[in-house]
């Protein structure tokens, strides 16, 4: 099938582009490289050895959408594109919205223009918001506490209401936890433009001497010891919960379905330093910080549903998540 990824040359559609064509889809990447380089795209065709067609466009330019929807066959969407720091949507809601939100509408009305109703939303954990219980089963109560949350909860009740309105729209939304990792090759990795806003690639930095220390904001949350504990997911794992989505999607009734895709284990950020620390041979300075607005204390998944339903489940470690990352890094910095 030929499936149109947008932000298709960010961290975790590069991923899954890889992923899907190796499962034998063609891939076309929709991208506007705000926070991504075309180089990527360079990296993903050197990967899977396809030619990987670019359309570089904002994701709010219907119009354009709709004509790549309709020059390349598409048969199904994987939603990536987006804005995603917690920090950031806090400062600059108005572009979190217009980007997330207003960029989501647009695709729905491509799709729907084009007859086209399969698509893969790449959600967040951060929907729940405040955890009321732990680990997290998709069943728990959504109320997200940041901007960002706030912009995938409304794109996911968007979706629903689709959903209802149509009952031939397929239509699954994966709520990740906290992609972390690169690919083996360490051709393709989380390298945000500026300064990093998600702890592995700024702890990576910091290793590769690019970024003179680490803030940890918070020590003093109700965790052992007093810092975040989140569920990473090595992002080749995520990547392969797509084509499980995919294939789901293609194999069964239309529908709305939900999962969690994470791994049910949490670390907190003191732990994540340790853990680079021992792969990179090297100790990585960090000071305490403040709390950021709309951080939560800990956050972890149950994921049976993902493993009974999709068939899939995580099975790369932290071990491998700081391994692959470092060799991203150190290709990347030079070193």
């Amino acid at each position: 099938m030929n499936i149109l990824l947008t932000g298709g040359a960010g961290y975790i559609g590069s991923h899954a582009a890889v992923a899907l064509a190796s499962a034998g889809h063609q891939i076309v990447v929709f991208d506007n490289f705000c926070n991504s380089r075309p180089t990527v795209v360079d990296q993903i065709r050197a990967l899977t050895g396809q030619p990987i067609p670019v359309v570089e466009a904002d994701l709010r330019d219907t119009a354009v959408l709709l004509g790549a929807l309709t020059t390349h066959g598409i048969g199904a969407v994987v939603h990536f594109a987006g804005l995603k720091a917690v920090g950031e949507s806090v400062a600059k809601p108005i572009e979190y919205y217009a980007n997330n939100v207003q960029g989501t509408i647009s695709l729905l009305q491509a799709m729907q223009a084009k007859g086209l109703k399969t698509l893969v939303f790449s959600s967040s954990a951060t929907v729940y918001g405040d955890p009321q219980y732990l680990p997290i089963d998709e069943a728990h109560p959504t109320a997200a506490t940041n901007p960002y949350g706030r912009t995938k909860l409304h794109i996911e009740e968007m979706l629903a209401d689709v959903a209802r309105a149509d009952p031939q729209w397929r239509i699954a939304r994966l709520r990740y936890f906290n992609p972390v990792g690169a690919h083996e090759s360490g051709l393709i990795g989380e390298d945000p433009n500026g300064i990093p806003n998600n702890l592995m690639p700024y702890i990576a930095r910091v290793a590769a001497g690019q970024l003179p220390h680490l803030n940890v904001f918070g020590n003093d949350y109700d965790t052992p010891d007093g810092t975040g504990v989140r569920d990473y997911i090595h992002v080749v794992d995520l990547a392969q919960g797509h084509v499980a989505a995919v294939r789901y999607l293609l194999e069964h009734a239309p529908g709305l379905y939900t999962f969690n895709l994470g791994t049910g284990q949490g670390y907190s950020v003191l732990e994540m330093v340790r853990a680079f620390e021992a792969v990179a041979g090297r100790p990585l300075p960090f000071t305490i910080a403040p709390r950021r607005p709309g951080d939560i204390a800990s956050c972890f998944a149950k994921v049976d549903l993902a493993a009974s339903a999709l068939g899939w489940r995580a099975t790369l470690g932290l071990k491998e998540m700081c391994e692959s990352t470092w060799r991203f890094q150190q290709r990347a910095a030079g070193l």
